[in-house]
């Protein structure tokens, strides 16, 4: 057998792969499995960011793993804490020597006569695996999106993109502008204008909702002090999820309500005229991604007079700054485009079954993880509107149910297929169009499809999937387990036949905690 050839292959080493490798060593003790990565360090986002202030806009208890408690007294955490706590799992799972760094993959092909993927590197590469779990993140980590912007090129000054933040870049005393209204910006401002810049400015063409909340986690901190930490973390886990999920709902039942209220929260802090002018959206609440500001640190960089708001649209670029359709000119010495991310669809990797390029956008998502027609292959993608890695967990232990499985049936591949009832359904975009901001709405037409019935949703729902991910059962007659001709039986084949396994005479798979 290759050196190269794993029962598991797993594509992407941030909290995603980390996620799905930890939970198919304790699930699937005996499958072998490589994480392979396209950079030469685990973390994904969190080490490809080193913007100043670079933090997450969730809090840790949920965007931490289920398995590993987080401890740190800030629950709304930095880059450098976030990467600790990543090191802190690899090492404690001897995840180190599962992953080549430097293996970025650019094409997987299934045969369906060997029973196995053959993924190709950019350096010429080649390995095999049975079950390929793509955990490479939604966006392209080669590149931001940035619009084009007339007369870039005037610009005497720094044009800096959040992804690509040059280490040795220099604002202390400089003028800089934020064009952007996201988390990202959201983060930059305080953080540059209160560490040394003279001035800071956002750049909006409209406004964004924001929320002001601590970065402690009073209730979290005080926990750890009577409790073991793993209980500490699990009764703090369930609150935020349950506080995630009341608020997010509130959202979409009483948007004017929960507007009026956020909106209050800001005239708490800023004059009146300067909220209805910069911080008043034109949508409703979730529409688009509500911003964290932890500790009111935007508040306090506007109030200081060290950061302020514009909101305009760019004319062009100049040679000292940016001039508004307005006609008000902004000086600058830096420009920071924080314009949002280039999305991708599982890693950019081109995809072929048996001989036949898949076209994604054809394909329909099953259980917002695999896809209609494609063996072997789960995907990780989170939540937009809570936090990613409670996905991931309930991804990666659904990953380990389907080894188990197969080996329990005796067949080597799994592969979702519509069933007749099923064909002519309604399909509708990979996320709800209820929300759909930019970065998403320039790209969704390259993502599958979801249908209007279970199992086809990609539902963005942690509640409802824990039923339909977590606690359904496996054989739900969309999922055909399978032994083709040429394949080698699995291991524990025993009295499995080799063949297609019809859903009524599959034993159920016993259920697991909610």
């Amino acid at each position: 057998m290759s050196s190269n050839h794993f029962d598991v292959l797993i594509v992407g080493a941030g909290i995603s792969g980390i996620a799905s490798a930890c939970h198919l060593q304790r699930q699937c003790p005996g499958k072998s499995f490589a994480l392979l990565e396209g950079r030469d360090s685990i973390g994904g986002t969190w080490d490809l960011f080193r913007y100043p202030g670079i933090r997450s806009d969730s809090d840790m208890h949920t965007l931490g793993f289920s398995f590993k408690p987080w401890n740190d007294p800030k629950s709304i955490a930095d880059g450098p804490a976030i990467m600790k706590y990543l090191h802190e799992t690899v090492a404690e799972n001897g995840l180190e020597q599962h992953i080549r760094y430097n293996t970025r993959i650019s094409s997987a092909a299934w045969s369906s006569e060997r029973a196995e993927w053959s993924v190709e590197t950019d350096g010429g590469e080649s390995y095999t695996g049975n079950m390929l779990l793509m955990c490479g993140g939604y966006y392209s980590y080669d590149e931001g999106f940035t619009p084009e912007f007339e007369g870039v090129s005037d610009f005497q000054g720094a044009v800096v993109h959040p992804q690509k933040w040059p280490e040795d870049l220099d604002y202390a005393g400089k003028r800089v502008v934020v064009i952007g209204s996201g988390a990202t910006a959201m983060t930059l401002v305080p953080a540059m204008a209160m560490s040394g810049a003279e001035r800071v400015t956002m750049v909006q063409r409209s406004p964004t909702y924001v929320i002001s909340m601590p970065d402690h986690d009073f209730i979290a901190n005080t926990l750890r002090k009577i409790l073991p930490d793993s209980w500490a973390y699990a009764i703090t886990r369930w609150k935020n999820i349950n506080l995630q999920r009341y608020a997010y709902g509130r959202t979409r039942t009483k948007p004017e309500k929960v507007k009026e209220n956020l909106l209050k929260m800001v005239r708490k802090n800023l004059p009146d005229e300067y909220v209805d002018e910069h911080f008043v959206p034109r949508y409703n609440p979730w529409d688009e991604r509500l911003c964290l500001i932890p500790n009111g640190d935007l508040y306090d960089a506007i109030n200081s007079g060290r950061a302020d708001v514009v909101t305009d649209h760019i004319e062009r670029f100049t040679e000292r700054g940016l001039k508004m359709q307005s006609g008000q000119e902004i000086e600058a010495d830096i420009i920071v485009t924080a314009t949002g991310l280039n999305l991708v669809v599982l890693s950019d990797v081109r995809l072929n079954v048996d001989g036949l390029d898949i076209d994604m956008p054809e394909t329909i998502a099953y259980k917002g993880m695999m896809f209609s027609d494609i063996p072997n292959l789960v995907q990780t993608f989170g939540y937009v509107n809570a936090s990613w890695t409670l996905r991931a967990d309930l991804t990666a232990e659904y990953s380990c149910r389907l080894v188990n499985r197969m080996d329990e049936l005796g067949m080597r591949q799994v592969t979702p297929r519509l069933s007749p009832e099923d064909v002519d359904m309604d399909v509708t975009t990979w996320i709800s169009e209820e929300f759909q901001p930019g970065y998403m709405r320039r790209k969704m037409h390259l993502f599958p499809k979801q249908g209007d019935r279970e199992p086809w949703l990609n539902t963005q729902n942690y509640h409802l999937d824990k039923q339909m991910i977590r606690n359904a059962p496996l054989e739900d007659g969309r999922l055909t387990f399978s032994n083709p001709p040429g394949a080698a039986a699995a291991p524990d084949a025993g009295a499995a036949e080799r063949a297609e396994v019809p859903p009524a005479r599959r034993e159920p798979v016993a259920e697991q905690a909610a």
